[in-house]
């Protein structure tokens, strides 16, 4: 079976520094880093009397680990915008329960910017948003925020198709 269904010849995977993530339309500005997308299954063991102390084991509940962004400090205020919906500094009449969930899509692009694939995270929110990260005047770095997202499920987009390489 060929690794690339269109591109028979290319035998290389994607690399993981081209993506981009949205939501509401808009791309996050100056996204640097994500964590992974990914669930882990439970596994539920058990044993009946009778079989001779051998343990058995069935599928439990499937959780969604939560993703975490890291992008550089802009003046760009999606994550803010996303955390207050949640829980707003002004008090609760300031949250948001219409749209405090979203639908986040993340693309892996190839080294032309196509993307090649999407994966929509689903009903997720805002659950931790590092607004500046520890200031330091004697380092060398971008300074960086962070979200932290909860979702229920992802999915694979199937709209997006390996594109044809030229």
């Amino acid at each position: 079976m060929p690794t690339f269904n269109v591109n028979a010849h290319r035998i290389d995977p994607y690399k993981n520094f081209r993506f981009r993530v949205s939501w509401d339309g808009r791309i996050v500005a100056a996204l640097s880093k994500m964590s992974a997308v990914k669930k882990a299954t439970e596994a539920i063991e058990w044993r009946a009397a009778a079989d001779a102390g051998i343990v058995r084991k069935m599928p439990g509940r499937t959780k969604f680990e939560p993703v975490t962004f890291e992008a550089g400090l802009t003046h760009d205020r999606q994550f803010l915008e996303w955390a207050n919906q949640v829980n707003n500094p002004q008090g609760e009449a300031a949250n948001s329960l219409l749209n405090y969930r979203k639908s986040v899509r993340v693309e892996v692009l190839n080294m032309q910017g196509t993307p090649v694939m999407a994966f929509n995270l689903i009903r997720a929110w805002a659950s931790e948003f590092q607004a500046l990260p520890e200031l330091d005047a004697n380092a060398n770095a971008v300074a960086i925020q962070t979200l932290k997202v909860e979702y229920e499920t992802f999915a694979l987009d199937e709209s997006v198709v390996e594109p044809a390489e030229s």
